[in-house]
């Protein structure tokens, strides 16, 4: 029995010290989730103001004709895929890699940004091309930019026939899905947004509209990418901070049944010390 009690104390112990850690964990996830969602706030109203110019654009000039509104007739695509670098984040990129081998075929092209998934999809036969692992937590904007060039220009050599990323939409603190976004062909709806007490302004576009549209899409979709990326990254905290609450109510849970087996281990114990007590007094 006292060996009993002796592993009690022990599992005991060791499970309140998972929980101190698990419990910091969450607290840190906490604190970058409310950091990173700001972030991604912040940024949609830029993004925001960049997609309404180029509809108006559109809108004036219905029958403008840019390359990267061309749909092509083939099937080729290549892929952004986003997953984070580090791992205890709950199904985040399990889902993700779920979702890739569903969506994606093979033999396509794919940029992976984030470290956790770049050995498991190079053993599943994808094609990464990029050599290394990219660090998905010290990305910034122009070396995003530098990968969604590389796509863009493999779509104006023909290489291939779509641009995408496949990232994780951050639907709420508690929901997280997995998702593809089209950057190329640009898909716009074309026709005016008629807006109630507002007047209709003639604008004039200098140099002419295809021209700017050529220069204002390629912007547009570079900052869908990053704004997708940080969807992405505030999805993954997210993520984290559930895996880690999730983690420390079970270590409680767990430290609770212990403490109750040990208390009733211990309590037996003296019972049967009681016992042999009254047995012994008997006896004399």
């Amino acid at each position: 029995m006292a060996q009993s009690k002796q592993a009690l104390r022990t599992r005991i112990k060791s499970v309140d010290s998972t929980r101190k850690i698990t419990r910091a964990m969450e607290m840190i996830a906490n604190a970058k989730l409310l950091k990173q969602r700001s972030k991604m706030e912040a940024n949609r109203e830029y993004a925001q103001r960049l997609q309404d110019t180029v509809d108006e654009i559109v809108s004036a000039n219905q029958d403008v004709d840019s390359r990267y509104m061309k749909k092509k007739k083939g099937d080729r695509k290549a892929t952004i895929v986003f997953c984070s670098d580090l791992g205890l984040c709950g199904g985040y990129n399990a889902n993700i890699m779920r979702a890739a081998k569903e969506l994606l075929k093979k033999e396509e092209p794919v940029i992976l940004i984030g470290t956790s998934l770049f050995r498991q999809m190079r053993e599943e036969g994808f094609h990464l091309l990029n050599e290394r692992p990219i660090s998905s937590d010290r990305i910034n904007f122009q070396s995003l930019k530098e990968q969604v060039e590389i796509l863009t220009k493999m779509y104006q050599d023909d290489e291939t026939d779509c641009v995408q990323l496949l990232y994780t939409r951050f639907v709420n603190t508690m929901t997280f899905r997995p998702e593809i976004d089209v950057l190329l062909p640009c898909e716009i709806v074309k026709g005016e947004k008629k807006e109630e007490g507002k007047m209709k302004v003639l604008t004039l576009f200098e140099p002419d509209p295809e021209t700017i549209l050529n220069s204002l899409i390629p912007m547009m979709i570079q900052d869908v990418a990053y704004a997708d990326w940080m969807e992405s990254t505030t999805a993954e905290q997210g993520s984290r901070r559930m895996a880690m609450k999730t983690a420390t109510d079970n270590a409680d849970e767990l430290s609770s049944s212990l403490q109750l087996e040990y208390n009733k281990a211990r309590q037996a114990a003296i019972t049967q010390e009681i016992t042999e007590i009254v047995g012994g007094s008997a006896a004399v």
